[in-house]
């Protein structure tokens, strides 16, 4: 593992005393009579008796001297040369004590193998030009305190990061500066720094002198040593450190898997009344019955020492077990590999009981002991896999949520009917000036501002004259309320004439896009009822042409099974063909079939580059037309990194383009990335409310699936109060909403509520009908509930057959507790305890994944507030940019 070494020495303020035997010692080091001449002949023979000598009095001098990677060269093989290096940097490392400030800064810039930058060795941040007579006498005359911070590296890894070179370490300081700055408590704006590289033959090293321009400032601990050398290690062996946490994740992979096996196995030995630790049962209860007599907050910083004694004693006692024993030691093992790499000196291990990072888990144990001491009814959550439906969703395709092949309307095929096919007709298909301005208007171009009362007007003057394309034009309008109220009436009058318009001209003259559009009607249900049937037979003519959006669509029913019999490979088939027309939509659905191994073999590669087609041709579709299918579809894309980089920002901007034109499902999306920030912006909050809302009282059929999941979003938000206050009331009204259509959460959130009678009075009788319908719908919770009610007959009569199909079922869906409650049912009347040690067990296993050493974490769609502004700016100064005042005196 690479290492660096990092000392910082400092120069006092005030009088400088040299101590002269030390002072002597150097000039004896570099000047004494016989002084060793390195050639290649001598460089390998062993050290000399004066050396050794000389060595063992720095050493007395300077014990610090011992964790230099020159001292360990030489432990390892005592050569002259390794002697010499060493007698050489320990006292190199040590002029603060020997030297004087003047003469400290002139030898870090023109020692021997210094590299210069110029006419001498030292340099600082920008580009401005260093003058050393003035720098040795601003250091001299410094009345503060200058540090000395001297950075090691063995050759090998210098020249594997690249730092073996003196503009490589000028780039990386600059970047570094305002952190060291941070370490040593100096503001930015007063931090200066210099700094000079010494390209030693085995440990090239920096020479650093950093101070303040206000002699008060600046004072560097042992904690501010370790950050700096942390940032370093960081920032000059990112790509091995990389190497590193990759190791380290899979470890955690691994002892994740391996801690749930050792916690099951566990579970599964307990008993009611006679368990495997009897101590930690013992405990458990003696703390309750503290708690029973125990006034105010039932929190581990607030209890008596006595009452802390116990909890701690219980860590001590889990600790004891074997899975917590080994994932402990491997946790430990895992952190001191990353601590090594910047501690000279690991800190002593410390049991679970003192580590601050698991002290959560005292909390932990105070909640068990005092839902035993109340006799409260517990439920055993494990992490609750709520599914995001903006993850599912583009995945779907289905036509009936989203018609994904709806730029047909914006393109008409080369062999267009003329008015001469059609002329005993009173309606037509044609792309007039007129409608082309229509959509200009509906839609909004760079020329042209979005207008939905022009386009309203101007389509209506359409329909009236008989375009097809404006009828069917219009009733999406209805549909999606865009700029009017919606009105799914007047839309299905709409569509209903658009479709009698498209059969009327096919009636008369046979064409692949009449027959495309019918087809696509009767898929959606627009003017019609929905015939999947009848939609995969005009699809099929459609096709039989060529047509990429017949193909497309007649590929997705296959795919479903809708209309025709479930075949992937003839669904593979036509979505290749019409891929292969340069129609993004195929290539994404051929992409998804690779990637799945659906109707084909698996093909990572081809997959990859069927979804970056797909991702550019969405996004040449889009600049032309504007669809809010299109937007949505790449904002989706966007979000989740499929074809292209992931890009949140972007992803908003499609989303937010999509939600103009009235798509609720872009809406939700949207909403939930904005929620999932953690401090969002309060007027986005309020969008993303709106949004919601709005989707929430969407009555379109299609739009049933979002509705559902946005009232179960608004009822969470109104329930949980976290950015606006709390409404019991309106979270039920949305919560039951969304149970009516099938909501297995909001179901089980309702069942809760009225069970556990804390925000609503208790119901038991709702609180059966809500967890009986999302225990059927399989929701493995609510299952595990109604067994636990029927099983221990609290609130419920007991009924041990009704009791062992809710588990079993739960025990399906991974429910451990469920299980344990199967295989323990004849041996307990009242499992608490024994389910809380089992808790207490899952939650340190959840302290031991969560801890793991990180390299960094991800925040979404922050904001850069006045603060961090002139954070960043103070940060450029440090970096040797000149501040805004320095600017505005030029």
């Amino acid at each position: 593992m690479p290492r660096l070494i990092l000392k910082c020495p400092y120069l006092k303020g005030g009088t400088e005393k040299a101590a002269a035997h030390l002072s002597n010692l150097v000039k004896y080091t570099a000047t004494r009579d016989g002084v060793e001449k390195l050639t290649e002949k001598n460089r390998n023979l062993p050290s000399t008796a004066k050396q050794a000598d000389l060595i063992e009095q720095i050493i007395k001098e300077f014990p610090g001297t011992k964790n230099l990677f020159e001292y360990e060269d030489y432990i390892k093989n005592k050569t002259i040369e390794n002697a010499s290096e060493c007698i050489s940097i320990a006292l190199e490392q040590n002029l603060d004590k020997i030297g004087q400030r003047k003469n400290y800064v002139d030898y870090i810039a023109n020692r021997p193998r210094v590299e210069k930058m110029g006419t001498h060795g030292l340099f600082t941040g920008g580009d401005d030009v260093i003058v050393l007579s003035r720098v040795a006498n601003e250091v001299a005359n410094h009345t503060g305190n200058v540090w000395t911070p001297i950075i090691s590296l063995r050759r090998e890894d210098a020249i594997c990061s690249g730092y073996d070179g003196a503009e490589a370490w000028h780039n990386m300081l600059s970047y570094f500066a305002p952190q060291i700055a941070e370490s040593m408590k100096i503001p930015i704006r007063n931090f200066r720094w210099y700094a000079a590289f010494h390209n030693e033959s085995h440990h090239p090293h920096i020479h650093m002198i950093c101070y303040s321009v206000n002699p008060a400032d600046g004072y560097l601990t042992k904690k501010g040593i370790e950050k700096m050398k942390s940032g370093l290690m960081k920032n000059i062996f990112k790509n091995e450190m990389q190497i590193i946490y990759e190791e380290q994740s899979q470890r955690r992979d691994r002892l994740k898997a391996e801690s749930r096996e050792t916690m099951l196995k566990l579970i599964s030995e307990m008993k009611s009344g006679v368990i495997q630790n009897p101590k930690i049962e013992e405990l458990l209860l003696s703390l309750s019955e503290r708690l029973k007599l125990t006034n105010g907050k039932r929190v581990y910083g607030y209890l008596q020492p006595n009452v802390k004694a116990i909890v701690d004693e219980v860590i001590d006692e889990l600790s004891k077990e074997e899975a917590v024993t080994k994932a402990y030691e491997l946790w430990y093992e895992m952190r001191e590999e990353v601590l090594h790499s910047y501690m000279d000196e690991l800190p002593e291990r410390l049991p679970i009981s003192k580590q601050k990072e698991f002290k959560s888990i005292k909390n932990m144990i105070v909640a068990e002991a005092d839902k035993i001491a109340k006799g409260e009814l517990i439920f055993e959550e494990c992490e609750i896999a709520e599914p995001e439906y903006i993850d599912s969703f583009a995945e779907t395709e289905s036509s009936e949520i989203i018609e994904s092949s709806e730029i047909a309307e914006f393109e008409l095929p080369d062999d267009e009917i003329t008015d001469d096919d059609i002329e005993c007709l009173d309606v037509y298909v044609k792309w007039t000036d007129e409608y082309k301005q229509a959509r200009e208007y509906l839609f909004g171009t760079e020329e042209t501002a979005q207008d939905f009362e022009k386009a309203l007007e101007l389509f209506l003057s359409e329909a009236e004259n008989g375009n097809v394309l404006a009828m069917h034009d219009l009733g999406r309008i209805y549909a999606n309320g865009l700029g009017v109220e919606s009105d799914n009436d007047k839309a299905h009058k709409y569509y209903a004439k658009a479709l009698s318009g498209f059969e009327q001209v096919e009636s008369e003259k046979a064409w692949k896009y009449t027959e495309y559009r019918i087809g696509k009607m009767f898929a959606q249900g627009l003017g019609t009822e929905q015939d999947y049937e009848t939609a995969a037979q005009w699809f099929e003519l459609s096709a039989e042409k060529k047509y990429k959006y017949a193909q497309y669509s007649l590929g997705g029913l296959y795919y479903r099974g809708q209309g025709v019999e479930l075949d992937f490979q003839t669904a593979f088939s036509l979505y290749l063909k019409s891929a292969e027309q340069s129609f993004p939509y195929a290539d994404y659905e051929v992409a998804k079939m690779y990637r799945d191994g659906v109707g084909i073999e698996k093909d990572a590669d081809k997959s990859n580059n069927h979804f970056k087609k797909a991702f550019k041709g969405f996004e040449a579709l889009e600049s032309s037309s504007h669809d809010d299918k299109l937007q949505y579809r790449l904002g989706w894309m966007l979000q989740n990194g499929i074809g292209t980089q992931k890009d949140i920002e972007r992803a908003k901007e499609y989303f937010e383009k999509s939600v103009k034109m009235g798509n609720v499902f872009a809406g939700y999306s949207l909403a939930k990335l904005i929620l999932a920030e953690q401090n969002p912006d309060q007027e986005e909050f309020k969008s993303a409310i709106q949004y919601l809302q709005k989707a929430a009282a969407n009555e379109n059929e299609r739009c049933k699936p979002i509705r559902a999941l946005s009232q179960y979003a608004l009822g969470k938000i109104y329930l949980e109060g976290k950015y606006i206050p709390k409404d019991i009331n309106k979270a039920i009204v949305y919560l039951t909403q969304s149970a009516e259509q099938k909501n297995e959460w909001a179901a089980y959130r309702l069942g809760k509520l009225y069970l556990l009678g804390n925000d609503v009075p208790k119901d038991i009788e709702k609180a059966l009908t809500y967890l009986t319908k999302s225990a059927v719908l399989g929701n493995q919770f609510a299952q595990y509930i109604l067994g636990k009610l029927y099983l221990l007959g609290k609130d419920v009569p007991k009924d041990k057959e009704l009791a062992i199909k809710w588990l079993t079922l739960s025990a399906e869906h991974g429910n451990e507790y469920a299980k344990f409650l199967l295989d323990n049912m004849d041996k307990f009347r009242e499992p608490s305890v024994a389910l809380g040690i089992s808790r207490m067990m899952y939650h340190m296993g959840r302290m031991f994944e969560n801890n793991v050493p990180q390299t960094a974490k991800t925040a979404i769609g922050f904001k850069v507030d006045s603060k961090l502004m002139k954070k960043m700016r103070e940060k450029k100064v440090g970096q040797g940019y000149k501040s805004d005042e320095q600017r505005m005196n030029l």
